[in-house]
């Protein structure tokens, strides 16, 4: 049994895979993350979405040798739960999530951060195998960041690599986590579409809405935000410009402290936007970093939008909490 099962958990997408022991994708699913109801719901969500990508690989769910997720929230590998993960529905308090899919599809299953598994496998396998520290930098629904020194994950005390709730604006806007001037408060894609709304309903001109109606949405997804640009939308442009100079602030505060070779930028927004706009918060960080003589390397995460799901299925067969990170033979 070689095939294993990755799921990234986001507050928008679930993504499924099915990957062999040379970490090549066989097969893959994607599916909206549900928008209401509670962990159950998104439990189910995530047994279908698991059945479908390895039905897609040609074997029962069930044959896989185990299930590793990345998840958001307080995320407790030992025991297999995730609790206060606040972008996903109706999960304030802590839920088994592994024990609640262990016993749905009959595979072990082990738990880690969604940032920081996505940030281990461009540091396993794509744009960071080069580098022996790294911050990624996941920028999607929220923003969250990973942290690898030394090839090895940097998990603090469970919770370390929480770049979306750097501080950039004292006083600043409310973050979804309830403080304020935080930086997903101005780049996360939740606090820029709940920006939206507001402004759309004082008067503000924008076709972000519309374009969300016509693909038949009911968020806006990174890809409504790109053909918003496309079409010169004024409110989106401005929303993301506000976006880039927090992250540039953000970004260039965490390698300050951390002093990392590499930055890498993944999640939602970052592949979807690309090379533009990695080039664009490399740019909003130079004023801020204290060694601008020798910046990091800003790289654009190697493994796109599967990426977290790869990273989740590494954790099988290695564990919840990680372990040094080595170049790896195979990549998707």
């Amino acid at each position: 049994m070689d095939q294993r099962g990755g799921i990234d958990l986001g507050g928008t997408k679930i993504q499924a895979v099915v990957v062999d022991a040379r970490n090549e994708v066989l097969g893959a699913e994607r599916g909206p993350t549900p928008t209401a109801g509670g962990p159950a719901d998104v439990a189910e969500a995530i047994a279908d979405l698991m059945r479908a990508a390895a039905a897609a690989a040609g074997v029962e769910a069930n044959a896989l040798a185990g299930l590793g997720i990345g998840s958001p929230g307080e995320v407790d590998s030992e025991r297999g739960t995730v609790g206060q993960a606040r972008n996903l529905p109706g999960w304030e308090g802590s839920y088994p999530l592994g024990e609640t899919l262990e016993r749905e599809l009959g595979v072990p299953v082990r738990l880690g951060n969604d940032v920081q598994v996505a940030t281990d496998a461009e540091a396993e396998l794509g744009a960071g195998r080069d580098y022996d520290s790294m911050l990624g930098v996941f920028w999607g629904t929220g923003v969250g960041g990973g942290i690898v020194l030394d090839r090895k994950p940097w998990l603090g005390r469970g919770i370390a690599g929480e770049l979306g709730h750097v501080v950039v604006r004292i006083g600043g806007r409310r973050c979804p986590c309830g403080r304020h001037g935080c930086l997903e408060a101005y780049a996360g894609r939740g606090s820029m579409e709940a920006r939206a709304r507001k402004l759309a309903g004082e008067g503000r001109s924008t076709q972000l809405f519309e374009l969300m109606e016509k693909r038949g949405r009911t968020r806006l997804t990174s890809g409504i935000w790109a053909r918003a640009l496309d079409r010169d939308d004024d409110l989106a442009r401005e929303l993301l410009d506000e976006a880039v100079e927090a992250l540039g602030a953000g970004v260039a505060s965490a390698v300050n402290l951390l002093d990392v070779e590499a930055v890498i930028v993944g999640g939602g927004l970052g592949v979807r936007l690309g090379e533009p706009y990695r080039a664009r918060i490399e740019a909003a960080m130079l004023p801020h970093l204290f060694n601008d003589d020798a910046p990091p390397a800003i790289r654009l995460a190697a493994l796109g939008d599967l990426g977290g799901a790869i990273g989740a299925a590494l954790l099988v067969g290695r564990g919840g909490d990680g372990g040094r990170l080595a170049p790896g033979a195979g990549h998707a």
